[in-house]
């Protein structure tokens, strides 16, 4: 079997390798960006492919779209930072398999790599639990107040991207971003950054931002 470890952070590749290491007739290989990752897929078909969501440049969830699009049989498994049933959903609607975060036990990271490579699903069972909850859709907010900066910031947030790389994709400093946001909030009634990014990623399923 072929796994293909994609993550911009070598310490978490090296982790993870050191995690699968015993693993008999298993090929690891690994990736530092999403970029590479697809060049890599495309030459050597992994069986798995653990993809760190929060990627630089071109993030993990337009990879899991791509990776998807190309090969439908690719067994994905997202690895995030996120303990978050909101980044969970998004990763999966994207079309990977699995969701495991990074704060999460070896033994459940590695048991989540072992099912996904097996052809199951995985989701963290308190995470899975506040999914089956999201099947009861939250009251739709109206966008219509938002500025164009504004919804290019609610999308981001939808795709998983930290407050830190929406500064870095718009040119912006962290600050205005977070300013941005509490504007955000203020215009749609919320008040936690969970809601904004819940209705991010509602507002985009259904192709509204």
């Amino acid at each position: 079997m072929k796994i293909l470890i994609v993550d911009d952070h070598p310490i978490v590749r090296a982790g993870l390798k050191r995690l699968l290491a015993d693993l008999p007739h298993v090929e690891l290989s690994e990736a530092a960006g999403g970029k590479e990752a697809l060049v890599l897929c495309r030459q050597g078909r992994p069986d798995l492919v653990i993809l760190d969501l929060n990627l630089p440049g071109l993030g993990g969830l337009e990879v899991i779209k791509r990776l998807k699009l190309e090969a439908p049989e690719q067994r994905i498994l997202a690895l995030s930072m996120h303990d978050d049933p909101l980044y969970a959903m998004r990763a999966l609607q994207a079309g990977a398999a699995g969701y495991v975060s990074k704060n999460a036990p070896p033994d459940e990271i590695r048991d989540g790599i072992l099912r996904v490579a097996s052809g199951q699903s995985y989701v963290a069972p308190h995470l899975a639990q506040e999914l089956a909850l999201f099947s009861v859709r939250a009251p739709t907010h109206p966008l219509g107040d938002l500025t164009r900066r504004d919804l290019e910031i609610l999308r981001l947030l939808g795709e998983g991207r930290s407050l830190g790389q929406i500064a870095d994709t718009l040119g912006l400093s962290y600050k205005t971003i977070a300013n941005n946001c509490g504007a955000i909030k203020a215009k749609l009634g919320v008040q936690r950054t969970a809601e904004l990014i819940r209705i991010a990623v509602e507002s985009k399923a259904q192709s509204k931002i």
